[in-house]
Order: structure tokens, then C-alpha cells, then sequence
């Protein structure tokens, strides 16, 4: 090994969940590294050009999601366009669009006041174990290969990475094609000008949506959690877009290309749901606004107002067989309708910052997260101010 150097907490991938969980375990004074293979943390929101931060609210005036989730929402906004409705909660959602770079430069800075310890262009090769227990990362950068040792690891890589090659037990998914980029387009510029509200930022979406539709009839489904088939993923999105351009520019004509043009691509697959863990606990499709008795957490539907909302189930984040380790984000146990509404961007951030909470007390009281009661974790959330049943949603309580 290069290099070798120990923490209390080592956070495997710099999505919103990641930097939640990073944030939550250093500013309760845990010494935490936060390790991503790009230069850029917040993930898909980010590198992956997803630029609408989702409802925090249940859309029909009732405020879901607190915490870290809220504060990162208005980071997202801090040195770029953006805004909560004014309005809300007597009209409109908690939500915003917001700009991916200037979201970038927020999160660096939020991290580093924090303490967090950022590894930025450093790929996690496969977890440090001994035995069942994942000890920390072994990873590899400019520097060589080195190991994170840690107390308590957080896979929030998107894709189950750490757990899965822990040897826990994991469940691929199947992502339609897809791709978001922004682009830049006279037409645009006329609007803004006539309406500055409309905003600079220019989305071009090509293919399917969440549900399938727009799907190329000659596409299959990708797990993305294949090498070769990521490739293809990215190099199909890629040539449909540039079909897009084609057909633009060729019916403006000669000055096509200087009219309407890409302005940047994302730098990451947009894969939605790729391999999550076989938790302890799953969060199940049938569970909608249900009350669970292990439940550290609530998230609400973002796809329509007035949908339900779920509990979390503090097993969803502790994969079966393997200690030491915690889930968050898109590749915690949910399944069917529930994974699609755990994987988007504020749902994401809460279970990062569940589970910091869950580390942080393991490591107060020198035990692995897997052996902690789900009452234990239930109190030290609440202690943070933040609901852990549907019951506790101000307006919502029977």
C-alpha cells in the first residue's frame, strides 16, 4: 500500500447522500472521509446534470422532510438561480430547480467548514475487511493505492458497491435509456430576455422517462452494473442526442449550429436504480402510508401531489451478512414503487443523514450498526428534531 490512514467514519461516494452522511458524522465530531471518483461531489445532481431538487413536502401543504435534506435544498441555490415558492405551503411544492455547478461550489464549501476530509478523484477499489466486518477502503488515486481504515464505513456509492463486494447479498434493477443535458439555444435567449423568470438554464431530455415512455424500441433494459453495458448506455444517450442536433440545427438551417447547440453532457451514467443491498428490513411497495414499527424516517411521494408517504425501516439500511457497513441513498432495501421513490434526490439525503446518526451512535457506544436497536436509533433521530413516523408530520398527527 502507497498510503494508509485511519477514521472514524469513511463515506464510500459524494452524491446528496454521501455528503449528508458525511456532513451528520463530522459535525458530531467524528473524524470523516468522504471519498468520490470525481472531482465533483453531489453525484447525479450534479455530475449527473439532474438539476430539480424534488418536493420535500407532500404536496398538499404538509413540509415531509427536515434536517439536512432541507439545508442542502437551499444550498442548492446559493450561488445560482433557483427559489422555494413563496407562496408555499398555502400553494405550490418545497422544491426547486437549481444550477448543477453552483450546487458543486455550495456543497465544497458546507463539507470543509464541516471538517469533512475529502477524497476527490479517488476511486474505492474494494472494502478492508476482517472477516464479516468491513474495516474501511481500499482505494486507489494519483497517489497509488492506499487503504481508509475506519470504525464504521457508509456505502453510498448508488450502486451498493462496498456491500457488494463484502459479499452481501444485492438486487440489480433495470433502468430504462436515458439523457439530460443542457444546452444553449437562441430561442431560449429571446425568452429570457422578454421574461427573465424563465430562466437561463436550457434542459434537452432525450429518450424515456422514469416510466418507460420514449424508450427506443430497438433498446433493451440496463442493470448498470455492467461494465460493457454502462458504455453502451452512455454511447446510445450520446448518439441520440447528437440525431437530436441534427435534426435542430438542419431546420434552422446554415446558422443551425451556432442557434441551438449542447452546452455540457453529464459526466456520469443517469442510471436510476441499479443493484441496491438486501437489507434486514426491505421498504416494500405495499407499505405506503403505513406505520412501522422499526421506522427511523419518512419520505413522500414526488411524482404527484398528495401522494403517499413511507416509512423507513431502520433494517433498510444495514445489509444482511456484513458489519460495520450502512447504506444510503438509491442502493438502500427498497423495492418495486417504494425504490423508485427512495432513489430521488431528498429522500436520498435523509437516509444519508440517518445514517450518520446510526454510525455516530454505534461508535459512541463501540459497537457495528447491525447490533444497535432500531428504539436506540429512533431516539438519537428524534434528539435531531427530525419525524420518524408519519404521525409526527406537522398536520398529519392523529
Amino acid at each position: 500500500m502507497s498510503f494508509e490512514q485511519s477514521y472514524d467514519v469513511v463515506v464510500a461516494g459524494a452524491g446528496v447522500a454521501g455528503v449528508a452522511a458525511a456532513l451528520e458524522c463530522a459535525r458530531s465530531g467524528l473524524h470523516t472521509a468522504l471519498v468520490e471518483k470525481t472531482v465533483l461531489v453531489g453525484g447525479l445532481a450534479t455530475t449527473g446534470l439532474i438539476y430539480i431538487y424534488l418536493p420535500l413536502c407532500d404536496g398538499r401543504g404538509h413540509q415531509v422532510l427536515y434536517g439536512i435534506a432541507e439545508e442542502l435544498l437551499h444550498l442548492s441555490i446559493k450561488y445560482g438561480p433557483g427559489g422555494v415558492p413563496n407562496e408555499w405551503p398555502a400553494r405550490g411544492r418545497y422544491y426547486t430547480p437549481f444550477s448543477p455547478a453552483s450546487f458543486v461550489l455550495a456543497l465544497d464549501e458546507v463539507l470543509l467548514q464541516a471538517g469533512v476530509d475529502l477524497w476527490l478523484d479517488t476511486l474505492v477499489s474494494e472494502p478492508a475487511m476482517s472477516g464479516s466486518r468491513v474495516t474501511g477502503l481500499v482505494v486507489e488515486n494519483k497517489s497509488g493505492r492506499g487503504r481508509l481504515t475506519a470504525q464504521c464505513v457508509i456505502d453510498a456509492t448508488g450502486d451498493a458497491d462496498v456491500a457488494f463486494r463484502a459479499g452481501a447479498e444485492c438486487v440489480e434493477g433495470a433502468n430504462w435509456l436515458s439523457l439530460w443535458a443542457l444546452q444553449s439555444s437562441f430561442t431560449r435567449a429571446q425568452k429570457v430576455v422578454a421574461d427573465p423568470s424563465v430562466g437561463l438554464l436550457d434542459a434537452v431530455r432525450i429518450a424515456s422517462d422514469s416510466e418507460g415512455r420514449g424508450q427506443p424500441p430497438d433498446q433493451p433494459q440496463y442493470s448498470g452494473v455492467d461494465g460493457a453495458a454502462v458504455t453502451r448506455f452512455v454511447l446510445e444517450g450520446r448518439r441520440l442526442l447528437r440525431e437530436h442536433y441534427v435534426a435542430k440545427q438542419g431546420e434552422i438551417g446554415a446558422e443551425g449550429r451556432h442557434q441551438v447547440f449542447p452546452v455540457t453532457l453529464p459526466a456520469m451514467a443517469q442510471f436510476r436504480m441499479t443493484r441496491r443491498i438486501a437489507g434486514v428490513e426491505t421498504l416494500l411497495p405495499d407499505q405506503a402510508d403505513t406505520a412501522l414499527r422499526t421506522s427511523i424516517g419518512v419520505i413522500p411521494e414526488w411524482r404527484g401531489r398528495g401522494g403517499p408517504l413511507r416509512e423507513v425501516p431502520y433494517g433498510a439500511l444495514l445489509p444482511q451478512g456484513v458489519e460495520g457497513l450502512l447504506a444510503a441513498g438509491r442502493c438502500i432495501s427498497a423495492d418495486g414503487e417504494a425504490w423508485e421513490v427512495a432513489r430521488v434526490i431528498p429522500p436520498a439525503a435523509l437516509t444519508g443523514q440517518l445514517s450518520g446518526i446510526a454510525a455516530t451512535l454505534a461508535i459512541a457506544e463501540g459497537t457495528t450498526p447491525d447490533t444497535l436497536s432500531a428504539a436506540a436509533v429512533q431516539a438519537a433521530v428524534r434528539d435531531q428534531g427530525l419525524p420518524i413516523h408519519i404521525c409526527d408530520i406537522d398536520g398529519l398527527a392523529s
